[in-house]
Formats: C-alpha cells, structure tokens, sequence
C-alpha cells in the first residue's frame, strides 16, 4: 500500500514539475469549405493542444509558475486536395518581469507557409531523428509546431541567461536540416523567401551576427528586469542594447532576426523612453527608427 502511494506521489510531482509552456492554442476554420465537417478542427485543436503542452520538450523541470506562457492562433482554409490544408501560424510568447505583474514580448510572428494533411483523429507525430516522418505532407504540421517550441524556449532561456538557448536554436536547425519535403511544402529553405523558417535559425547560429544574443539577454536580464529598482539605469542599459543593434543592423542590413526581435515590442519601448531625459529619448528614436522601420512614424509621435 506504501509503495502504491509513493509511486502516486513522484508521478504526480513529476508530472507537477514537467513541461515547460503554459500554451493556448487554437484553431480557425472559417475559410474552410463548407463540406468539410467543422468538428475535425474542433478534434485538431484538441490534439495540437495535447501535442504542445504534454510534451517534454526539454531535458528541465518546469514548476507550475514557471512555464513559459505563448500562443499559437492556426488559420486555415481549404486546398484542392481532400484533408489537405493550407494557412497561417501566428506564434506569440511573452515573459515576465521581475517585481512586476507586466510580461513582455519576446515573440509575436506570423508564419503564413503552412500546408499539411490531416484526417480526424489522426495521431500527431514527431520525432527528432525522424522529422519527415513517413508522409512528409502529414508531418509538416508537428514539425512547423515543433521548430517553433523550440525557438520560444531558445529566446526564453537567452533571456534569462547569456547564450542560454543555443541548444534549442540547435534543435530548430536539425529540423530544418530533415525538414518534410513536398510539391507544395516551402518555408523551410534558403530559396523559399527572405523571411522564412531556414533564415531565423541560420541568423540565430550564424557567428556573424552573435551580439543579438548578447542583446536579448542585455535587454531583459539589465534593462526590463530592473525597471522597478533602477529605472535610470535599467533605461540606460536598453539604450545601449539599440546601440548595440543599430550597429549589427549597419553592417548587416534587412536581416531576418532583427524584424524578429522588435514585432511587438513596440509600445514596451514606447512606454520605456517616454519618460526618458530628451537627450536619451533623442537618441533611442534615431535608433528605433532605423531598428523598426514599419513603426518609425509612431515612434516619431509618440517620442518627439
């Protein structure tokens, strides 16, 4: 009976301190075709839901309020060919900061070259030494799902620590690497764009542009996280984060992780500088300027 009780306990501390995201996920139909019944999406839901947050996705415990809190919004619409389907995957994380109630983004993209197969309850898959699976255009999905978990728990632990995600980046580029293949798959090579699931890893590895790690973690870890004790300072270090940026931006323009780095953090920094000296305030709207182009004329409004 003891022993009964033992194995009761661990399993329910294990599976207490176990996962790492705490996800919403959902799924939307409304561009479907009628004559596709709507409960198989209920059904997909359902699973994507289990395959995210069920998963062990990291050789770390996670406690209850540690897990990493993001979203992932499916849309979808009918293909010519039966329980094949093509849309969007809009992936969004945030993390807290210290002595606050306030997260922060770290992710918020829109991923719209996703096609994939699936019939009601059909079982999702993945396997990292396997990741093409048996039908590529089946496997497409959990492997989509699966790069993208692994970028949020990369940028997450580069937050917390310096260099931290490198080997969930690693993990993102071995899908890459053995990514499904198929007539109307794409997103994950060089040649299927500029913006792309092949260009964030390569720019998350490349040695070229390694001080964006260095920033990430500069940003949360010395600048978001002590807002609360040392807001002048804190302002100063992020500051000197857009410093650091503007000059990986110079010597590398248009890449693809610094689009990546600031959608969704524009009103984070807005209400960072706002208060700022007009000296300081000066200078981070020449940066964000440059950094975050498509928001520069609400910068411009909101700092002048």
């Amino acid at each position: 009976m003891y022993k009964a009780i033992l194995i009761l306990v661990l399993f329910f501390s294990t599976s207490a301190y176990a996962q790492e995201l705490k996800a919403r996920v959902s799924v939307i139909s409304n561009r479907v075709a009628n004559n596709v019944d709507k409960k198989t999406f209920q059904t997909l839901q359902t699973a994507l839901d289990n395959f995210v947050n069920n998963r062990k996705w990291s050789a770390d415990n996670f406690a209850q309020q540690e897990k990493i809190d993001c979203s992932f919004l499916l849309n979808l619409e009918s293909t010519d060919e039966a329980n094949v389907y093509k849309g969007s995957l809009t992936i969004q994380s945030a993390r807290p900061i210290f002595n606050s109630t306030y997260v922060s983004p770290i992710i918020n993209f829109q991923d719209n070259d996703l096609i994939f197969k699936y019939a009601e309850f059909q079982q999702l898959e993945f396997n990292d030494n396997r990741v093409s699976g048996t039908d590529p255009d089946v496997s497409n999905l959990t492997a989509v799902f699966a790069y993208y978990i692994n970028i949020i728990l990369g940028m997450d632990y580069d937050s917390f620590s310096p260099r931290g995600g490198d080997p969930f980046f690693q993990k993102a580029q071995n899908i890459v690497n053995n990514a499904p293949e198929g007539k109307n798959i794409s997103g994950w090579k060089a040649f299927d764009g500029t913006r792309n699931r092949y260009w964030l890893a390569e720019n998350l590895l490349n040695s070229r542009y390694t001080i964006i790690h260095d920033a990430i973690y500069s940003y949360y870890r010395q600048g978001m996280d002590k807002l609360y004790d040392e807001e002048a300072n804190a302002r100063i270090q992020i500051l000197n984060v857009l410093n650091l940026l503007n000059n990986l931006n110079t010597e590398n323009p248009n890449t693809m992780i610094m689009q990546f780095f600031f959608q969704g953090k524009m009103q984070e920094l807005i209400n960072v500088f706002s208060k700022a000296s007009p000296p300081d305030k000066s200078r981070a709207l020449e940066f964000l300027q440059k950094l975050d182009v498509p928001n520069a004329p609400k910068y411009k409004e909101a700092l002048k």
